[in-house]
């Protein structure tokens, strides 16, 4: 990694001028801390964490829908373990599994599948969360209960896909960035051509990028050679992985299944687009055609700052709430829920930056309290 560092400190100084890059993939802001990436930059080379937490992007109505689905009498709701501490307005799905409702725990959609085997006079409801990292896995359980013919079984979907995000956060005018870190596991699906507009309407160096240390290095290396050359395009450090035209069978089945609509980001608002809702053909397995719920829409905590957090316009320990009334024991925001949550990962690996911006690794029996 050293010959890494030194080539980038060189490029820096022929660059001659500040720049700030985004990790979009909440998996890469971790490894980027684990890996130790910030103490090896040059300080003109800043790392912005972007909207790649599916667990932090899940809205509050969201949440609050999929509590009163398994409030329902005659309901089962199954969902992945790291949805059950994200906040709603007042309560969470752990907070609502406390009070009575049935709410299960899987590690994959198929576990949600048999559960319906077992209990056929129980509505089984999977909470479909996450990028296009699990939106496949979810199509092809419910192509199975299809195949299968069990009635039971049903998704709520609040999936979301990552390249409308980033145009939306590129179109605001909030953010300034001059290149993207292209998160590996979503790319392993849909391949590199989604991206593409970063280049042609936005003229961004982007390399999609693998999460070890030298593999997140490389990848900074490569968007910083763009820079360096002036020119931009979307490049695979993850070759070994990631293909241009990306799963192709996946993506098959993510298309047969699914369709873009407009979908609700926490603390960024309604993407166009960013969505994915079952065809019509599978439209009798959207269990909000099955339930008619009224939620009403909440607000949240108003001092938790989770939504520049995810938009990279602040860093999490600008966060007046950051280390003090949210922790990751005690979470008031998305950000902090999940272990790929930007405050959650900055928290674990007592990052704070001091009054001029220097970043600084404390002890953590230093950090009490902080």
């Amino acid at each position: 990694m050293n010959d890494i560092v030194g080539t980038i400190k060189e490029l820096m100084l022929s660059i001659n001028r500040p720049v700030r890059l985004m990790e979009v993939c909440g998996t890469h802001t971790v490894a980027i801390f684990r890996h130790g990436i910030r103490t090896l930059l040059p300080e003109t080379v800043s790392l912005l964490s972007g909207p790649g937490c599916p667990v932090c992007v899940t809205a509050i109505k969201d949440v609050d829908t999929a509590i009163a689905i398994a409030r329902t009498d005659d309901v089962i709701l199954t969902t992945f373990g790291d949805m059950m501490r994200v906040p709603g307005d007042k309560k969470t799905l752990l907070d609502a599994k406390a009070e009575g409702a049935d709410i299960r725990i899987v590690y994959s959609p198929l576990d949600a599948l048999n559960i319906a085997v077992d209990n056929p006079k129980k509505k089984v409801v999977f909470f479909a969360t996450g990028f296009e990292t699990t939106s496949p896995s979810v199509a092809g359980t419910v192509l199975e209960a299809e195949r299968r013919g069990i009635p039971n079984f049903y998704i709520y979907s609040v999936h979301k896909t990552v390249p409308p995000a980033l145009r939306a956060l590129l179109d605001s005018g909030e953010v300034k960035v001059d290149g993207f870190i292209l998160p590996g596991h979503v790319s392993t699906v849909i391949g590199s051509a989604p991206y593409e507009f970063l280049v042609a309407d936005y003229a961004k160096p982007s390399v999609i990028t693998g999460f070890d240390g030298p593999d997140i290095l490389t990848g900074i290396l490569m968007i910083l050679h763009q820079i360096a050359q002036g020119r931009a395009e979307v490049a695979i450090q993850y070759a070994k992985v990631v293909r241009p035209a990306g799963n192709p069978r996946a993506v098959e089945i993510l298309n047969e299944l699914f369709e873009p609509e407009d979908a609700e980001w926490r603390g960024i608002g309604v993407l166009p687009g960013s969505g994915l809702r079952l065809c019509e053909k599978y439209q009798h397995r959207e269990i909000r055609n099955i339930l008619k719920l009224d939620v009403p829409v909440g607000s949240g905590p108003k001092a938790c700052s989770c939504g520049e957090i995810l938009k990279g316009i602040k860093m999490p320990y600008e966060c007046a709430l950051f280390g003090k009334a949210c922790t990751p024991e005690k979470p008031v925001g998305a950000c902090m829920v999940s272990s790929e949550g930007s405050c959650s990962a900055y928290y674990k690996y007592k990052a704070v930056f001091n009054l001029d911006n220097t970043l600084e690794k404390i002890a953590p029996d230093k950090m009490k309290g902080c």
